[in-house]
């Protein structure tokens, strides 16, 4: 992943001065930092009907190119709202990396709000409707996975080496037979079917929650064609139970799609484990160990 730069201070303070050299129509309009502002851009909000995004380190600028491309190609295929670009912004002496305006998006993240059993369902439902349009839309001249979305839609062998070491490191925390077990499946197989669109970082976060309803998908940096079964990661990480069941039903792939999607979240759960577990944390007692996604 790549690292926030820490040459500069990506602030209001840039994201005026940006704004007054580029865009002098809108000089006038309030920049505020919004509460939740994400890791790979720092987001500020430009009057009451716009918001600008700033990549924070270079590994994330190529995005900006590829979202401000395809965004309005995919739009009219969609009845979520996603993204709308309204300008591209240029690098400066300031500020090195290309950046974007878009259209604000009225909805919270559904990261940030506790959502009851039977609106997840309906969410469940209404994400796995939208992920059904994105995989029938057109994908002629689309761009592949690659170093700017992490390889997502790729297969995740991408990740094998990386991935055995973090589950060896839990061996004594996590099941260890069932989670290597799962990853040598997930190898096994692979899309044989024409590559579909991904959106590449699907995750509670990047989706937007309005009257208990699914108002928008955001953060298509990580947009790319392929192996749809990254994007089935938060049937584990978000839903659950019969909200999980729902998702999955509405999805028409295959049981080996789902196994590379326990995979992709294998893989990043184990990763995330391991920044904690050479800390003071007891391993699991009376033989216990925690099942994660298996």
């Amino acid at each position: 992943m790549g690292t926030p730069t820490k040459k500069m201070h990506i602030n209001t303070t840039l994201a005026k001065k940006l704004i007054s050299s580029q865009f002098s129509q809108w000089v006038d309009l309030k920049i505020n930092s919004v509460e939740f502002s994400g890791h790979d851009n720092r987001t500020f909000r430009l009057g009451d009907e716009m918001l600008i995004r700033l990549p924070s380190a270079e590994i994330y600028a190529a995005k900006v190119a590829i979202e401000q491309k395809w965004l309005p190609q995919l739009a009219p295929h969609l009845s979520l709202k996603i993204p709308q670009p309204v300008a591209l912004g240029k690098p400066t002496t300031d500020y090195p990396y290309p950046w974007s305006i878009y259209r604000w998006i009225e909805g919270d993240s559904a990261n940030n709000l506790m959502i009851d059993d039977l609106t997840l369902q309906k969410i469940a439902s209404q994400l796995a409707a939208f992920l059904n349009e994105l995989h029938k839309v057109d994908i002629t001249d689309s761009p592949m996975p690659g170093a700017h979305n992490f390889f997502r839609g790729a297969h995740p062998k991408f990740y094998d080496s990386e991935a055995r070491s973090a589950i060896k490191k839990l061996e004594n925390f996590i099941d260890f037979g069932a989670a290597i077990s799962l990853w040598e499946k997930s190898l096994n197989s692979e899309w044989k079917k024409n590559p579909i669109w991904i959106h590449g970082d699907l995750s509670s976060g990047n989706i937007l929650i309005k009257n208990d309803q699914l108002t928008a998908v955001i953060d298509f940096g990580g947009m790319a064609i392929g192996d749809p079964a990254c994007d089935l990661v938060i049937a584990w990480t978000f839903f659950k139970n019969k909200s999980r069941k729902i998702f999955k039903e509405n999805l028409q792939l295959d049981h080996e799609t789902w196994n590379r999607a326990r995979a992709w979240a294998l893989w990043k759960a184990s990763l995330e484990l391991e920044k904690i577990s050479d800390k003071k944390i007891r391993p699991p007692q009376n033989n216990s160990r925690s099942s994660m996604i298996f």
